[in-house]
């Protein structure tokens, strides 16, 4: 098939390429690279750098014809939504409309969304969240990312395009980035590994789904040839507060830092934690991951990058 794969220069959607292309997929990658970098596209991957609001797409899709959409490109920090809710909507809505008008229209079969298992419920009434779960995004983040859930619906109601949307929980692992204020595991070994101190927000027992991306990869091809338009949680269904975190981290490392708390911040949530019951019983799908392993993949990552 051939796949376009936006913010394929990003963490989670280069690994999703690679293995597209392991596969034997034609993978173009559609990037901005304003949080992607270069360097994470595989070779046999064809770049193209724009931005998804860019109208000229059109010719993009008109030449190439894809088969498929895989579309990670976002604004995913929930912070920066919360500054600046126009971006974001911008962003994550405006950006996502003008790739599903170029896929109605160049007759693309599947479109693949990734989505969010935790700020789209919001604060969880249980635990762990299924797909039937309210939701109750607190974040502009959320509400653009279930906003496009919508669309989706719509599309498919009203073009007939099949869709797959997964949900992911806090996914973390090699190549994510450091330099920004989402993914804490990337911010924690970078300073670690530089002898600074983190600082962990509010009291630190706000709880997270940690879950590894070659997970998430596994999660992405049994999904591809799906012909159910459907959503899917993709979690460990296990919660781990940001201190267990630090200190699991910082006994990895060994640097010996001691926790040191800063001011909680504003759209985040207490608890979020999610089941992926629905992908287990139709694909077969499980992490195969636990956490202490894949912390030490992505801390030997980020030494090995750091040297």
């Amino acid at each position: 098939m051939k796949i376009l794969i936006t913010g394929g220069a990003g963490f989670i959607a280069s690994h999703i390429a690679d293995a597209f292309i392991e596969n034997g997929h034609a993978v173009f990658v559609l990037d901005n690279l304003s949080s992607g970098f270069e360097k994470n596209i595989n070779s046999k991957a064809t770049f193209v750098k724009a931005d998804i609001r860019d109208k000229s797409l059109s010719e993009l899709f008109e030449m190439e014809k894809f088969d498929v959409v895989n579309h990670h490109a976002a604004q995913m920090d929930v912070r920066r939504s919360v500054a600046d809710p126009e971006f974001d909507a911008n962003t994550n809505i405006i950006g996502t409309i003008n790739l599903l008008q170029n896929a109605v229209k160049y007759n693309v079969k599947k479109f693949m969304f990734a989505s969010t298992g935790g700020a789209v419920y919001g604060e969880q009434e249980y635990f762990p969240a299924d797909e039937n779960h309210p939701t109750s995004p607190l974040s502009p983040y959320g509400i653009s990312k279930l906003s496009v859930e919508k669309y989706l619906f719509f599309y498919r109601a009203q073009y007939n395009l099949n869709y797959t949307i997964l949900r992911y929980a806090n996914i973390y692992g090699p190549r994510q980035n450091p330099h920004g204020e989402a993914g804490v595991v990337a911010i924690f070994s970078k300073k670690l590994f530089n002898g600074e101190q983190p600082v962990i927000n509010g009291d630190g027992k706000q709880t997270r789904d940690y879950t590894f991306v070659k997970d998430v990869v596994k999660a992405n091809l049994l999904t591809l040839t799906d012909e159910k338009s459907d959503i899917y949680n993709v979690g460990t269904g296990i919660e781990t507060d940001v201190n267990v975190l630090f200190n699991k981290m910082n006994d990895i490392i060994g640097k010996g830092q001691v926790e040191k708390h800063g001011p909680s911040m504003p759209g985040e949530q207490l608890r979020s934690v999610i089941t992926s019951g629905k992908l287990n019983q139709k694909f077969g799908w499980s992490p195969s991951t636990l956490l202490d392993e894949g912390l030490k993949t992505t801390v030997e990552y980020f030494k090995e990058k750091l040297n």
